[in-house]
């Protein structure tokens, strides 16, 4: 297996997002000094440049079936974009300052938007659809559950499971530490946060178990799970650690190791097949199949660490920014 360029270009500033359309036609880039850019995948020309925030951008998150793109800034506004004609289509000030966290639905019918302890639900269109109370602490994380019923939002201290019909807490967890992330499983059993201590925690919230797992090197700011729900990635130190979370789940089990020569810096699981793909501060990008007795697959060394991998719909793409500013875009060749 190979990662190949496909092509490669320069932004005006690190690259603090990545986001692919659904159908894989277009890449969405979004530099931290406030544009974003919307590539051609197939030759890497621009479509459009979205003026999304002067003061500087956060975040975006292209919807999940439509040509529609929402940023978030620090002018804490959350700007919706058609990415077809590259018109701003809705801003929507949320309140609580700057825009952190973005999140669609997997339907598609809501837009959740965090700044500070502020959490809204948008309408597609820009309206709001719902405003949650305060949380208690600046929310750290968000992620929607897979079958769409709830959404869960990390704070210092904790995570609650919002109800995405009737806007009420089906669930609160204590966790007495700082959360950087949160990912929920495919099959929608599990919910994992990365965390400050460092460690990973999973929530059975169904059973109210809790599972933990502790040793990690550097704080767990990058999860990824499988396609599957079963396996789960994490970064953490040199080492990536794929746990098998099948059946009582990974406590107790010794995970498939990862391994690079420094620190990683992002994880992801592909869409629809089994390779993982992790980074590190070295420039280095591997590829793994983690239930294989030699899984490494592919290694390219870039001039600067990686800042987002994202792979394209179909996982025959892996997209990387870096904190220089340069996206590049790979192919995946046998």
């Amino acid at each position: 297996m190979q990662l190949t360029k496909h092509w490669a270009v320069a932004l005006d500033d690190y690259v603090i997002d990545l986001g692919w359309s659904a159908d894989g036609s277009t890449l969405a880039a979004a530099s931290a000094a406030g544009p974003v850019t919307v590539f051609e995948v197939a030759d890497g020309q621009v479509r459009h440049e979205l003026p999304a925030d002067e003061d500087g951008i956060n975040v975006l998150a292209f919807h999940p079936s439509q040509n529609l793109i929402a940023t978030g800034g620090q002018d804490g506004a959350v700007k919706l974009w058609d990415a077809t004609a590259g018109q701003q289509t809705a801003s929507v000030d949320v309140g609580g300052g700057w825009i952190d966290h973005l999140a669609w639905s997997l339907d598609g019918s809501k837009l959740a938007a965090a700044a500070g302890r502020s959490l809204v639900f948008l309408n597609p269109d820009g309206s709001n659809h719902h405003t949650f109370m305060p949380a208690p602490k600046t929310i750290s994380a968000i992620a929607w559950q897979p079958a769409g019923g709830c959404l869960a939002a990390a704070y210092f201290g904790g995570v609650i499971m919002w109800d995405a019909d009737d806007f009420i807490p089906q669930h609160e967890f204590a966790y007495a530490n700082g959360i950087n992330t949160l990912a929920w499983s495919s099959d929608n059993r599990w919910l994992v946060s990365g965390n400050q201590d460092p460690s990973v925690h999973l929530w059975l919230p169904e059973k109210e178990d809790e599972f933990h797992m502790s040793g990690y090197e550097t704080k767990v700011k990058h999860i990824s799970f499988d396609h599957t729900g079963r396996w789960l990635a994490t970064t953490g130190g040199r080492e990536g650690c794929v746990w098998d979370c099948e059946g009582g789940g990974p406590e107790g089990r010794e995970p498939a190791m990862l391994p690079h020569d420094t620190p990683m810096c992002a994880v992801a699981y592909q869409n629809q097949h089994g390779i993982v793909a992790t980074a590190a501060q070295d420039g280095t990008v591997r590829l793994w199949s983690p239930d294989r007795q030699q899984p490494l697959r592919a290694n390219v060394k870039l001039p600067h660490p990686a800042t987002k991998l994202v792979w394209a719909p179909d996982d025959s793409t892996l997209a990387i920014g870096n904190d220089q500013g340069v996206v590049y875009v790979l192919k995946v060749e046998s």
